[in-house]
């Protein structure tokens, strides 16, 4: 006697002939769940039916034509469901068509050089576009604001690295050997690219109607991250990557794309979170503000002075950097509690 279990329910018992009898009529297959009414052996139903020397034929339901025809046309080609206007509304549909075909739709845009980098650029951060907004979005989240903040962000890039960028003296620190160079890179490369990333959320902390939620800036934070990492990525393919051979040039050409982007995310989206503490307490806007670039900058720093001497370390701190920021997210009512004493 066998005891078939299906979604967490029992049925039976059942006599091994007439288990034979419903996996030949489909109605039970070989690997489902079962087990011995009498011992509590657990295993499949085809170890069972092995073991009693059954060994059923599944049914076929008619030829491939009748099969078909049973199925309908209407499940095989469903155009009139396939035209509904309740298809807009499927949000999962269009996430599917944006990650599987913008790329493909890009490749039909007469477009060539720098613009194809930037093209292949925007497709992967559209999908940690929508990576982000599923994951933090909040009811203040807008994807209108989503792609102000983004585009205003390289606009922020653009005009910083155009060459205000050169106005940090900091800069030539990264130059000299480690440790020291570790100077150059947090008050140099870390201040200032990190700086350029917070000048779109602290434009959208002014011009808001509400107070921001820190969830929310946190969000913003890691498309206004995600945007740099667009722009960082397409100047490292054009100048650094194109001159490494081959097998290099894949790699980093990849982990700009990928990786890299996401980091300066991680980084933006710790700025938003203090960012938005400062506005919501303004008693302690001042070291809110200094933390919000403090603490990004040296994460930054630390990792690009150790990506040269031991890429472990480097590693460790990314991932410091994304347990920080969901750590602070966790603490934040805690810590707001303790704004407000």
């Amino acid at each position: 006697m066998i005891i078939v279990t299906r979604n967490s329910h029992d049925y039976g018992p059942y006599e091994e002939m007439m288990v034979a009898h419903y996996v030949e009529e489909g109605k039970l297959l070989m690997h489902d769940k079962a087990r011995d009414a009498w011992t509590g052996e657990e295993g499949t139903i085809e170890l069972f039916l092995n073991r009693a020397g059954i060994n059923p034929r599944i049914k076929n339901s008619g030829t491939i034509g009748q099969q078909l025809s049973y199925i309908g046309r209407k499940f095989i080609f469903p155009h009139k469901e396939m035209t509904e206007k309740g298809f807009k509304d499927d949000k999962r549909l269009m996430i599917l068509a944006i990650v599987g075909l913008s790329l493909s739709v890009i490749m039909l845009l007469p477009i060539e050089g720098y613009f194809v980098f930037y093209a292949v650029s925007l497709y992967f951060a559209t999908i940690w576009g929508i990576f982000f907004y599923y994951f933090f979005k909040t009811r203040q989240v807008s994807v209108k604001t989503t792609i102000g903040v983004f585009f205003l962000t390289q606009l922020a890039v653009f005009l910083i690295f155009s060459g205000l960028n050169s106005l940090n003296f900091f800069y030539s620190f990264t130059h000299v050997g480690f440790p020291i160079n570790i100077i150059g890179y947090i008050l140099g490369v870390g201040v200032t690219e990190e700086l350029a990333k917070m000048v779109p959320l602290l434009y959208l902390e002014k011009k808001a109607k509400e107070p921001i939620l820190p969830q929310t800036l946190v969000y913003y934070g890691l498309m206004a991250g995600i945007a740099f990492g667009v722009f960082e990525g397409v100047q490292y393919q054009t100048q650094v990557n194109i001159q490494a051979d081959y097998t290099s040039a894949f790699v980093l050409n990849i982990a700009r794309l990928t990786s890299l982007p996401f980091l300066h995310a991680i980084w933006a989206g710790i700025s938003g979170y203090f960012i938005s503490l400062a506005n919501l307490y303004p008693r302690f806007r001042k070291s809110m503000y200094t933390l919000a670039l403090a603490i990004p900058a040296t994460l930054h720093g630390l990792y690009d002075s150790f990506a040269g001497v031991s890429y472990l370390v480097s590693m460790l701190i990314a991932f410091g950097s994304v347990l920080l920021l969901m750590t602070y997210l966790r603490k934040s009512s805690s810590l707001q509690e303790r704004l407000r004493a």
